[in-house]
């Protein structure tokens, strides 16, 4: 079917039915799927999901692997493995990674407040940002995740400052500080680490930090002096 010269050959018509079939399989499967869930449901079936699409890439890779060795190689098309990975990113991705984004960061959130969440399932879809591209992590996950995260831990300085005393607030500080560089360290990818880490500093220590003067003013009002001093220092340590 492939092998003869045109117009005889029917590798294009191969080619797109190849394409149509995951097109199909994702509008008509998938995608309904998706739709009706929510939350950590929602996340542990966009995994499925996904590792399903690659093998079902895998398996018709193998299936079309002459396409793949002559016709799309002369043509310049995407390879039938790629057109498997585009259709999943145009079709689910782009309709589903605000909602998958808002999950991620929710469960986040809860884990921060102190519950205990799935964090092999977050590593999981966030894997999927990656394979992506890293563009799509930066983009679509990372560039909201920071700005909760600055959120998160404005509202907590907040209380912190009027609630602790200047000890107890570094104390809570550096402890945040390590609990976020355990959670790169278990599911946010390592290039997060730094650009996280300085938004908690700037939100919690930097010194053009509303919450920061409030504690500096709070540590020079009423501190020993030696223990101000020692205090200061601490505070420039995190």
């Amino acid at each position: 079917m492939c092998t003869q010269p045109p117009p005889h050959s029917y590798a294009q018509q191969l080619y797109d039915k190849h394409r149509e079939s995951f097109e199909e399989y994702i509008t008509s499967m998938v995608l309904p799927s998706l739709r009706e869930k929510h939350g950590e449901s929602m996340l542990r079936e966009f995994v499925k999901r996904w590792s399903n699409n690659k093998m079902m890439v895998r398996l018709l890779s193998i299936f079309f692997h002459y396409l793949d060795q002559y016709f799309t190689v002369r043509t310049l098309l995407p390879s039938c493995k790629e057109v498997g990975l585009i259709c999943f990113r145009d079709l689910v991705y782009q309709e589903m990674k605000k909602k998958v984004r808002d999950a991620v960061i929710s469960l986040i959130d809860r884990e921060r407040e102190g519950e205990e969440i799935d964090r092999v399932l977050l590593k999981n879809v966030l894997d999927i940002f990656v394979e992506l591209g890293m563009g799509y992590y930066r983009d679509d996950f990372e560039e909201a995740m920071l700005k909760d995260t600055a959120v998160y831990y404005s509202r907590k300085a907040s209380v912190w400052v009027s609630n602790n005393s200047c000890r107890d607030y570094m104390i809570k500080a550096e402890e945040c500080l390590k609990r976020e560089k355990d959670r790169v360290s278990h599911y946010l990818h390592a290039s997060s680490e730094t650009k996280l880490l300085q938004k908690v500093r700037h939100e919690l220590l930097s010194v053009s930090s509303v919450h920061a003067t409030k504690l500096l003013e709070k540590m020079h009002l009423g501190s020993h002096p030696l223990l101000r001093d020692e205090t200061a220092h601490d505070f420039m340590d995190i």
